[in-house]
C-alpha cells in the first residue's frame, strides 16, 4: 500500500511550482504575523475584548470581499489579481512595521490593517485557487491537493511558533519585517507565474455574475454538500480558542504548547502518507466520514482526563480533517469548469473561513453556559452526526464517483481543449 506523496506536480510545472513556493514563503510570514498582531493587541490594550474584535472586524470584509474576489477571478486576468493582491497584502505588513516601530503603537492602526489584508485576501484568494486548477493537469489534480495541504499544515506549525518567539523576545516589529520580506520573496516567484487563457464570463464583474454562480453551486448537490460538510465541521466543532482554557486542566507546563501542535501535527502526517487516497473514488463519501471522524477527535479531546489522550484526539481529528480537505480540493478542481472556478472559490473562501469564526462563537457561548468540557464534547458529536447525515440529505454527494461522474468528465474535456490551444 502506498503511504507517501506524491511530488509529480511540483515536477512537472513550472507555474505550479512558482505558486506553490510563493504560497509557502507567504504562509509562514502570514501565520507569524496572525499570532503576532494578537499578541500585540494584548500588550497595548490589555484587553480580552480588544483582542476579541480581531476577528469580529475580519467578518464583514471577509464574507464581501471573497464573494467579490470570486467574481473578479472569472473575470479578469488572475495572474495580475494575484500581483496586485499580493503586492496590498505586503504593503499592509509594511503598515504593521512601521506602527511597530513607534513609541506608543496605535490599536486602531492594526484595526484599520486587519480590515485592509482581510480585503486583500478576499480578492486574491480565489483567483490563486482558480488558477491553481489551471496550471496542473487534471489527473493530477488530487495530487496538488494533497501537497497545498502539507503546505498549509507546515506554515500552521512554524508559522505561529516563530511569531510567538520573536514576538516575546525582539519584539513584533521583526516579524513584522520578516513577514514585508516573505511577500517580497513571493512577488518574485509569483512574477514569472504564466497564466494560461479561459473562456471568461462576458462583461464585468457584477451581481449577477454572482448570482450566477451561487445558482450552479447550489444546483450541483455533490458540491453544495463539501461546503456544507465543512462549515458544519468548524460551526460545531472549532477547538482552537478553547485550547488555553483545556490546557489549565493539566499539571503538565507544556500542555498548551502541545494542545496547539497536535492538529497541525496530525494533519501533517496524514497528507505525508495520504497515497493510499488514490483508491478511493467516492469522494462525497469519503469526505462526509472524514469531517465525522473530525468530530470524534474533537469529542475524545473534550472529554479527556488525561493529556496524552488530548492530544491524541487533537491529532486524530487534524488528520482526518486532512484528508477531508485534500479530497475536497480535489472534488472542486476536478469536476468545476475553469470559467466558473473562480466564483465557486470565493464559496469555498467563506465556508472555510467564516465557519471558524462562528465556530469561535458557538464554543464560548457553550463554554459559558455548561462548561469547556462539555462545550467542545457535545459539539464533537453534533459535528460528527451531522456529517454523517449530509449524504443522506444530499444523495448526490453520497454518489459522487469521481471515475464516472459526469461535470468531471466535461471538466476533463474542457482542460484538454484548453492545453491543446496552448500548444
Amino acid at each position: 500500500m502506498k503511504l507517501g506523496f506524491d511530488l509529480s506536480p511540483l515536477r512537472i510545472s513550472a507555474p505550479y511550482r512558482r505558486l506553490y513556493f510563493s504560497g509557502l514563503v507567504t504562509n509562514l510570514g502570514s501565520q507569524a504575523t496572525y499570532v503576532t498582531v494578537a499578541f500585540q493587541m494584548k500588550e497595548i490594550s490589555h484587553s480580552p475584548l480588544a483582542v476579541g474584535l480581531i476577528g469580529l472586524v475580519e467578518l464583514v470584509p471577509l464574507i464581501v470581499f471573497g464573494l467579490y474576489g470570486g467574481v473578479v477571478a472569472d473575470h479578469f486576468n488572475r495572474r495580475r489579481v494575484i500581483l496586485m493582491s499580493e503586492a496590498a497584502l505586503m504593503s499592509g505588513a509594511l503598515m504593521l512595521f512601521v506602527n511597530a516601530l513607534r513609541e506608543n503603537p496605535a490599536t486602531w492602526v492594526l484595526y484599520v490593517v486587519i480590515v485592509f489584508t482581510t480585503m486583500a485576501d478576499g480578492i486574491q484568494r480565489p483567483s490563486l485557487d482558480a488558477l491553481n486548477q489551471q496550471v496542473i493537469p487534471h489527473e493530477l489534480q488530487r495530487s496538488a491537493s494533497t501537497l497545498n495541504m502539507m503546505r498549509y499544515t507546515l506554515g500552521a506549525i512554524v508559522g505561529p511558533a516563530l511569531g510567538g518567539l520573536m514576538s516575546v523576545g525582539p519584539g513584533p516589529h521583526l516579524v513584522y519585517l520578516i513577514d514585508v520580506i516573505s511577500f517580497a520573496v513571493s512577488l518574485v516567484f509569483l512574477y514569472g507565474v504564466r497564466a494560461p487563457r479561459i473562456a471568461s464570463s462576458e462583461g464585468r464583474p457584477s451581481l449577477s455574475s454572482l448570482f450566477d454562480g451561487v445558482r450552479y453551486a447550489v444546483s450541483r448537490r455533490d458540491l453544495l454538500g463539501t461546503y456544507l460538510v465543512d462549515l458544519a465541521a468548524m460551526m460545531l466543532a472549532f477547538p482552537i480558542t478553547m485550547l488555553p482554557f483545556i490546557a489549565e486542566h493539566f499539571s503538565e507546563p507544556y500542555a498548551l504548547a502541545a494542545l496547539y501542535a497536535a492538529t497541525p501535527t496530525g494533519a501533517m502526517l496524514a497528507s505525508a502518507t495520504s497515497r493510499w487516497t488514490d483508491r478511493l473514488h467516492f469522494y462525497g463519501r469519503a469526505i462526509a466520514v472524514a469531517a465525522s471522524l473530525w468530530g470524534v477527535g474533537i469529542a475524545v479531546f473534550g472529554w479527556s482526563p488525561w493529556l496524552w489522550l488530548a492530544v491524541v484526539g487533537l491529532a486524530f481529528a487534524g488528520g482526518a480533517d486532512a484528508i477531508s480537505a485534500v479530497l475536497r480540493g480535489a472534488t472542486w478542481n476536478m469536476s468545476i469548469p475553469p470559467s466558473v472556478r473562480g466564483r465557486m472559490a470565493g464559496i469555498e473562501l467563506l465556508s472555510y473561513s467564516v465557519g471558524p469564526t462562528a465556530g469561535q462563537f458557538r464554543a464560548g457561548a457553550m463554554t459559558a453556559a455548561f462548561g469547556v468540557r462539555t462545550s467542545l464534547a457535545v459539539g464533537g458529536l453534533a459535528c460528527a452526526a451531522t456529517c454523517a447525515a449530509l449524504p443522506a440529505v444530499l444523495p448526490a454527494m453520497w454518489r459522487f464517483d469521481v471515475r464516472s461522474d459526469g461535470n468531471v468528465a466535461e471538466v476533463r474535456r474542457i482542460r484538454s481543449e484548453e492545453a491543446a490551444l496552448e500548444s
